[in-house]
C-alpha cells in the first residue's frame, strides 16, 4: 500500500493591524462623538463613568480609541448621555441641526443674524462661544 503524504502544516500569518478609518467627512469617529456629546452635556469622564457604572479609565480608553465599546456599552453610553444609539453613532449631528433650528427661532438671534457675516474671525469665535454657553444644558455637579 502506498502511504499518503502527510499534509503540510498550516501556518497562519500574524494578524495585521488595520488602520482606523480617517476622521474625514462621512467616516464614523465614535471616540470624537462620545467626547463631544459628553462635553456638550457638561459631564466629566468620571461623571459619565458613574452614570454607566464603569471605571473612569474605561471612558478614557473609549475616547482615546484604546478600547471599542460593546453593544451593551453603547446602549449604556447613549442612556448616560441622554441620546439614542443612532444619535451617539452620528455624533449628535441631528441634535445639532435641531439646536440651530431652535436658535434661529429666537427673536434676538434672528435680529443679529444679518450682522454675523460682518464679523471677523475673532469676533465670530467669541460670539459662537458665548451663544454655545447660553444654549447648552446647565453644567451638572458631581
Amino acid at each position: 500500500m502506498d502511504e499518503e503524504p502527510e499534509p503540510e502544516p498550516v501556518v497562519l500569518a500574524p494578524p495585521v493591524m488595520m488602520p482606523m478609518p480617517g476622521t474625514g467627512r462621512g467616516h464614523l469617529n465614535l471616540a470624537t462623538s462620545i467626547r463631544s456629546l459628553r462635553l456638550r452635556s457638561g459631564l466629566s469622564q468620571r461623571q459619565l463613568a458613574g452614570r454607566m457604572s464603569v471605571p473612569r479609565t474605561y471612558v478614557s480608553k473609549i475616547e482615546n480609541e484604546k478600547a471599542t465599546p460593546t453593544l451593551s456599552s453603547l446602549e449604556r453610553l447613549a442612556r448616560a448621555l441622554e441620546v439614542t444609539v443612532p444619535e451617539l453613532l452620528s455624533g449628535g449631528e441631528k441634535s445639532r441641526q435641531d439646536e440651530i433650528s431652535e436658535l434661529v427661532k429666537d427673536q434676538f438671534i434672528a435680529e443679529i443674524l444679518p450682522f454675523v457675516s460682518q464679523l471677523n474671525g475673532m469676533q465670530m469665535s467669541s460670539i459662537l462661544t458665548q451663544v454655545r454657553d447660553l444654549t447648552v444644558r446647565p453644567r451638572r455637579t458631581a
